[in-house]
């Protein structure tokens, strides 16, 4: 038996038969779940954020270019300054780059503040492979 016009709901759309397979009746929708799986994801995102932050992200340890000097064929002088815990010290790494920013030098630096001081001014020679153009400290880390 064919369905028509007279035997359909009024606007039902007339399919034809076996054609598309069977129709789905619509579902229930179930937003509490969704709303339940947001939260929990946005929880274990959070757990991971602080995670890392703690593992990788110690603001204990901040170091600032104050100048690079020296520029020679050879070297570059590099005068920075570090933040460390109250008489902690740290090691940093310092690097030198030519004008096409491919690194020409890098070494680590230890640099340990006065008791009772957190921070420390220090300048390094940094002796390179080529003519530097720039001398920086990329990152800082505690000892060890």
């Amino acid at each position: 038996m064919t369905e028509t016009h007279a035997t359909l709901e009024p606007g039902a759309p007339a399919f034809p038969p076996g054609r598309y397979g069977r129709r789905r009746e619509p579902g229930r929708r179930r937003p509490l779940l969704a709303v339940l799986l947001a939260v929990a994801m946005v929880a274990v995102m959070t757990l991971v954020a602080v995670r890392l932050y703690r593992q990788y992200g110690d603001p204990n340890y901040d170091a600032e270019v104050i100048t690079y000097t020296g520029i020679t064929d050879s070297q570059v002088l590099v005068d920075f300054r570090v933040t460390v815990p109250e008489g902690g010290s740290a090691v940093c790494l310092v690097r030198a780059r030519d004008r096409d920013g491919a690194e020409v030098g890098r070494e680590e630096v230890t640099v340990t503040a006065r008791p009772g001081q957190r921070h420390v001014s220090t300048q390094h020679r940094l002796t390179t492979t080529a003519r530097p153009f720039i001398g920086e400290v990329m990152r800082c880390r505690p000892p060890g």
